[in-house]
């Protein structure tokens, strides 16, 4: 076996867990108020939520953050001032979506992430189906070379939605496929080549 598809592979996965882990501090939330509504927040690389209580005027707000600190509590016109006029209303309002709960994404941009997770997923699945209509008519086990470009593909696209999504264990899962895959076209095209070559002969 060679050296260079597991250094690749331990690279793949070290930029993996680099862009999952480095950016950002990660721990529990503080306990919430009771009754409480919230919505993520990032501010550089800190975490945490936008704790809101009550509504319109006499609603409170904080900002818990994802390492236990907790922000003193202050009101909407507060909130206003620092992020401009009707901020409750924009952020809180974009929290109960019941889209972005599903797809669990903080704004419309993050619906392109989210397809290309699904273009990725699909493209698994076609491999799998084309790989076993090919093998149905054959009447035996068959790989064919659209299976590894699918799969290529499909894992590129997964690879970096779970990046996005800062998924250590989707990003696992995805780095060795990386290399084996792309192994596997050269593969094909290396031995395509010697039987190209053995026909001019």
């Amino acid at each position: 076996m060679k050296w260079e598809p597991i250094l690749a592979m331990a690279v793949l996965f070290g930029l993996g867990l680099w862009i999952v882990v480095s950016p950002a501090r990660h721990g529990d939330l503080p306990a919430l108020r009771e009754g409480a509504r919230t919505v993520d927040v990032r501010i550089g690389n800190a975490r945490g939520v936008l704790e809101a209580v009550g509504s319109g005027e006499q609603a409170t707000y904080r900002i818990l953050w994802r390492d236990g600190e907790v922000g003193e509590a202050f009101d909407a016109r507060s909130l206003d001032h620092d992020f401009g006029r009707g901020a409750a209303d924009r952020i809180l309002d974009d929290a109960d979506n019941p889209l972005f709960r599903i797809l669990s994404i903080t704004s419309w941009s993050g619906i392109v992430w989210v397809l290309v997770g699904f273009l990725g997923q699909a493209l698994f699945f076609a491999r799998m189906a084309v790989q076993w209509i090919v093998s149905e008519r054959e009447k035996r086990s068959v790989v064919p070379r659209i299976f590894w470009v699918f799969s290529l593909a499909g894992a590129l696209m997964l690879f970096a939605y779970f990046a996005w999504r800062r998924d250590i264990i989707g990003i696992l899962g995805q780095t060795t496929g990386i290399v084996i895959y792309a192994r596997n076209l050269r593969l094909i095209t290396k031995e395509a080549r010697r039987q190209s070559a053995k026909t001019t002969a």
